[in-house]
């Protein structure tokens, strides 16, 4: 083995290891390359922070992870019957919170993720009805922040998978003040 090829291999061990910080900031520079709208950064914000509701409601970490693929089948299946995206997750919002309760979920988990939700994803849906600059800086204000909730779980390792928590942090860091650039030069 050459001594370039023993150097190498720690450093892709390494990025293996971060393998969720990767595919973070790849989706991140892959929404901004090909048009990070305002509705489109909403619908990141508003399908992270169901993907935390939905592993506090069923008590499963490894439903986080889940959350992404069902979050944005959601947002497709909403729209081709005709309900706005942001109605359709809300529906699902509030079955998650309704079985979390009655299937014993966690109480301050569940309200933690249940205010998250109103909070982010009701800041975010409120951009969609402001002029559309302002609103895509606030939507993009709103998911650099939601990497503090993402960074709060990553230390605490509850909730989510801490590889979920880590890619959010690089999903939502660069997105969110990416966002926030395009509405200032836009």
């Amino acid at each position: 083995m050459t001594t370039s090829a023993r150097v190498d291999a720690p450093r892709w061990r390494a990025v293996l290891h971060r393998w969720p910080s990767v595919v973070g900031l790849a989706a991140a520079v892959l929404q901004l390359a090909t048009g990070a709208d305002r509705e489109a950064v909403a619908i990141v914000l508003c399908v992270a922070t169901l993907c935390y509701l939905g592993a506090a409601a069923l008590g499963r970490p490894w439903v986080a992870w889940a959350g992404v693929a069902a979050g944005s089948l959601v947002v497709v299946a909403s729209e081709l019957i005709g309900l706005v995206w942001w109605a359709g997750l809300g529906i699902v919002a509030v079955a998650l919170i309704a079985g979390g309760l009655l299937g014993g979920a966690s109480r301050p988990a569940l309200t933690a993720q249940t205010a998250a939700l109103l909070g982010f994803g009701g800041l975010a849906v409120a951009g969609l009805f402001i002029a559309p600059r302002v609103g895509l800086a606030l939507v993009g204000v709103m998911l650099a922040a939601h990497a503090a909730w993402d960074l709060v779980h990553y230390r605490r390792n509850q909730v989510v998978p801490r590889s979920l928590a880590e890619f959010c942090i690089w999903l939502d860091v660069p997105l969110g003040i990416g966002a926030v650039v395009l509405a200032v030069i836009d």
